[in-house]
């Protein structure tokens, strides 16, 4: 069967569809926890989980040692679950006399079983046989790390999975402080639900206030004083980020001001052929209307361009690739005056 996403499996798993076996592959670990943890946690009843239940670990275990937890039936209860966290360390995993093994389970599993492999930060090889088996006898979830520009669609489905919601700056706030650290936009989130009024949205003051972000200055006004042309708010706010570092990386800035500015070409390109859809270009950033109309004034289409270069250059130097010794302010001083200046 083709590979699943998290949220797809979760789906199933919460109308009590359990599979024979899981396997859970890929470069993000959280994704791979997620579903994991969920099984664990409500695969059997806490009180059947004593002689039901088994945890390894790849590296203390072989398949033979897996595959017999596995063949063994449930004591008193409906299934019997057997996670193998790390299991990209399971020394014969791909090799005989272990992948054998493996490939004539997976072919004929314990239907009372479920078997789940967590093979973390990679995955297999999909040229050979325990790859092609996994693909057509287990539920396959395979994982990829998220571009910057793909964590805001993320974390907004993600806390609709929590039964809650969540406005656009809000997720603007906590993608600037986490970055594309899934689980730690997952763990503030949760913060935030504890602490949150039933049918209530989690709004951007709610993300100030309830994970200790410094209230005076955040990258929206930033953003809104380049757009504005206002020189002297742009060193205030940089000089505020340069004193509140914690609250203030400047490679999840970098990725969000790229992103406003990204969009702002697209929308040159769209008001070229026609009136601009607003609804339909800016989809949950409706509230960033107004900016991008201003800055569709101030950024012409070539000067846009170049604006973009600069916080490809501006990336480059906060990840050390290019610039030599260059501290985070001094980044973004470099970089803000260069589009003020056009």
């Amino acid at each position: 069967m083709p590979s699943q996403t998290a949220d797809q499996i979760l789906q199933d798993l919460r109308a009590e569809q359990f599979a024979p076996v899981y396997i859970l592959q890929g470069e993000e670990p959280f994704e791979i926890d997620r579903v994991a943890e969920y099984i664990e946690q409500h695969g059997i009843a806490e009180q059947e989980r004593g002689f039901n239940q088994v945890v390894l670990y790849g590296r203390d275990a072989d398949v033979a040692t897996i595959l017999g937890n596995a063949r063994r039936y449930p004591m008193m209860a409906e299934r019997s679950v057997v996670i193998v966290r790390e299991a990209q360390t399971v020394a014969d995993l791909e090799r005989d006399p272990g992948l054998k093994l493996l490939l004539r389970y997976l072919e004929h599993p314990q239907p009372t079983t479920v078997l789940v492999l967590c093979h973390k930060h990679r995955t297999l090889d999909g040229r050979k046989a325990l790859a092609k088996a996994a693909e057509k006898h287990a539920v396959l979830l395979t994982t990829k790390k998220l571009y910057e520009n793909q964590v805001p669609t993320w974390l907004t489905a993600y806390v609709q999975g929590r039964g809650a919601t969540i406005t656009a700056e809000a997720v603007m706030l906590l993608v600037q402080r986490a970055g594309v650290d899934l689980a730690r936009l997952a763990s503030e989130v949760e913060k935030l639900l504890s602490g949150a009024r039933a049918g209530k949205a989690i709004d951007k003051e709610a993300v100030l206030a309830g994970v200790g972000m410094s209230r005076e200055f955040t990258i929206f006004e930033l953003q809104t004083a380049l757009i504005q042309g206002n020189a002297a708010q742009v060193e205030r706010i940089i000089r505020f980020f340069e004193n509140h570092p914690k609250d203030n990386p400047v490679i999840p800035q970098l990725g969000l001001l790229f992103g406003f500015f990204a969009r702002l070409l697209v929308l040159h390109q769209q008001r070229a052929a026609g009136p601009i859809n607003w609804r339909a270009a800016l989809g949950n950033r409706a509230f960033l209307q107004k900016e991008y109309e201003a800055a569709l004034q101030r950024f012409p289409n070539e000067r846009a361009r170049r604006v973009v270069g600069y916080l490809r250059r501006a990336d480059l130097q906060a990840k050390g690739i290019e610039g030599g010794t260059i501290t985070d302010a001094d980044i973004l001083r470099e970089l803000t005056l260069g589009i003020l200046r056009g």
